[in-house]
């Protein structure tokens, strides 16, 4: 508030009167400028004050947007421990889950789990772990903003084969800032995403027109018919191949095929299908018997066994029917021969049946201890000369390991160990030369193979026969010949890890089927399967060679040529 400060002039001590003239006017000049200095700082006083009452007033604002700041920063450090708080739960739960993906992948109960029981372990938690990725990508960023999510680009790229439909985007509007509408195109960026149509069904219409002379009755001019696997049928040869690789490959059994084209409003009988696979497995059983003359050309095989649960309609029941896995692969010792297996289907798991399938091979057969086996390597088998047997170090591994997770034994944790340093050597020489391979075994792995005998032959003689651990032990003993022969020749591989490899899918299409209806349907599983599984040993696409080659029967191809149907043969397409 402006406060009025009044000067008041003391009483002089002397008459004015009485004064000299100029005295008096000197006096009455002090008081003119005594007057005038009173009202300038009057009116400095006032100002200053005015300029104060402003400044209060300004810091008062002032104060007021500052705590008007500290209570929204407040309020936002709230929001922000709210969302630190969810990272952190979507961050610890993430972590958890690749923890748990690891273990599933490298820990002690992957050895328990089979190839397909693992993969759907992987499969769930990748889901997880992407859908909590997802979560930590929503989540704002500490300024509010949306937060910028990580490229995620294809691994390798997409094959040049595949349609490419273009959309370009243009901008809304080409006029430049300075004015001028003369743009010019200087570049473009381009991406590309993976699309899918659902499969879509189609039928194809054959017309024959009809003509006839309007002069003469010579008869009647028709096309004939083109040929077909399934002659009047409704299927064309690309859909058989399709219900084929999709039961065989993608393991997905006829009755639920049945409901997925039921879903398109297409009525197939579970019954019809089956009787399209037979006359794919009918047709294309001349190209497995030529598969199997090429496999035992080699020198060296793989073969094992899988069950393949059969119907037994008089039992009521199923009962077990077996597949056997005839494989060659040489890609371990960089072979030019193409790899491929061939499936028989037996009715049991006699021996008999490996001496039938492999009736004219006299080479090296590499199999797991089944006893089966053995007849093939006595003097005057049936079917050629004796065989000899390489075992398998993956299952003397296994041996180990069933007793370390049980027992935890610390014998066979080292022998375990001794196993691991022979593959690692392996790995280091896959895919050299077979001479190459066969002299870093002598110089390398031979030392390390002896000393496990000393350490197996020390260990039997201390450990009860009876045991658990002494069984698994007396089991590599009594194979030792079979094991060690893989230092005799760089074709041979330390396992069976190639043909078992190749039986894997087949136990998938098992656990969804259940069984086969019959020994027929046994044996046109195996067919099917040796041609899909060799397809994809050969980077071939199933349906695409399936497809062809039934059009190729259906059209009547030659006997004499039939090795242009083999698999391998099959035009690969450039990705």
């Amino acid at each position: 508030m402006l406060r009025t400060v009044v000067f008041e002039a003391s009483p002089l001590p002397v008459d004015l009167e009485a004064l000299p003239p100029a005295a008096r006017q000197v006096i009455a000049d002090l008081q003119t400028r005594a007057a005038v200095l009173e009202q300038t700082l009057h009116a400095q006083f006032a100002k200053t004050v005015q300029a104060q009452e402003a400044r209060i007033a300004q810091l008062t604002e002032l104060a007021a947007a500052q705590e008007a700041q500290v209570a929204q920063l407040a309020k936002f450090a709230a929001a922000q421990e709210v969302v630190i708080a969810e990272l952190k739960h979507l961050t610890d739960r993430q972590e958890h889950l690749i923890a748990e993906l690891r273990h599933a992948r490298f820990g002690k109960k992957s050895e328990k789990l089979s190839e397909d029981e693992r993969q759907l372990a992987f499969e769930d938690l990748e889901v997880a772990v992407a859908e909590t990725q997802e979560a930590i990508d929503q989540q704002p960023t500490p300024e509010g903003k949306p937060r910028r999510k990580a490229a995620r680009r294809n691994r390798g790229h997409l094959p040049a084969s595949l349609p490419r439909i273009e959309q370009v985007i243009e901008p809304e509007n080409k006029v430049c800032t300075c004015g001028c509408t003369t743009l010019v195109a200087i570049g473009e960026d381009r991406s590309e995403r993976l699309d899918v149509i659902p499969a879509q069904f189609r039928v194809l219409v054959t017309v024959r027109p009809r003509y006839a002379c309007t002069r003469c009755d010579a008869g009647i001019l028709q096309a004939p018919a083109p040929p077909h696997l399934i002659e009047g049928g409704l299927p064309t040869e690309a859909l058989m191949a399709h219900v084929a690789v999709a039961k065989y490959a993608d393991h997905l059994p006829l009755y639920r095929q049945s409901q997925i084209y039921a879903r398109a409003g297409i009525d197939l009988d579970r019954s019809t299908l089956a009787s399209w696979c037979g006359v794919t497995a009918f047709n294309i059983k001349p190209v497995v018997d030529r598969m199997l003359i090429h496999t035992k050309t080699a020198q060296h095989l793989f073969m094992d066994e899988t069950r393949a649960p059969v119907l037994d309609p008089g039992a009521g029941k199923t009962k077990t029917g077996y597949l056997w896995a005839l494989a060659r692969d040489g890609r371990g010792w960089n072979s030019t021969d193409p790899p491929m297996v061939v499936f028989t289907y037996g009715n049991s798991r006699a021996g008999a049946h490996a001496m039938a399938i492999l009736h004219g091979f006299d080479g090296i057969l590499q199999v797991d201890g089944y006893t089966g086996y053995d007849a093939l390597t006595r003097q005057g088998r049936t079917g050629g000369k004796p065989v000899q047997l390489a075992y398998c170090w993956a299952h003397a591994r296994r041996k180990l390991h069933e007793v370390y997770q049980r027992d935890g034994s610390p014998i066979a944790a080292e022998g375990i160990r001794r196993i691991a340093q022979l593959y690692k050597i392996e790995a280091d020489i896959r895919g050299k030369a077979p001479d190459e391979r066969l002299a870093v075994r002598q110089t390398q792995t031979a030392p390390l193979v002896a000393e496990f005998r000393q350490w197996l032959t020390q260990h039997r003689e201390r450990v009860s026969p009876k045991s658990r651990l002494g069984e698994k032990l007396g089991y590599i003993h009594r194979h030792w010949d079979g094991l060690v022969l893989f230092l005799t020749d760089g074709r041979i591989e330390m396992d069976t890890n190639p043909v078992e490899n190749r039986i894997r899918p087949l136990v998938l299409t098992r656990k969804n089927a259940l069984f086969a209806g019959h020994d027929e349907g046994g044996r046109t599983w195996a067919r099917i399967a040796s041609v899909i599984e060799t397809c994809k040993l050969n980077s071939v696409d199933p349906y695409a060679y399936l497809r062809d080659t039934l059009t190729a029967i259906a059209n009547g191809h030659p006997m004499s040529r039939i090795d242009e149907l083999m698999p391998w043969a099959y035009p690969k397409k450039s990705s």
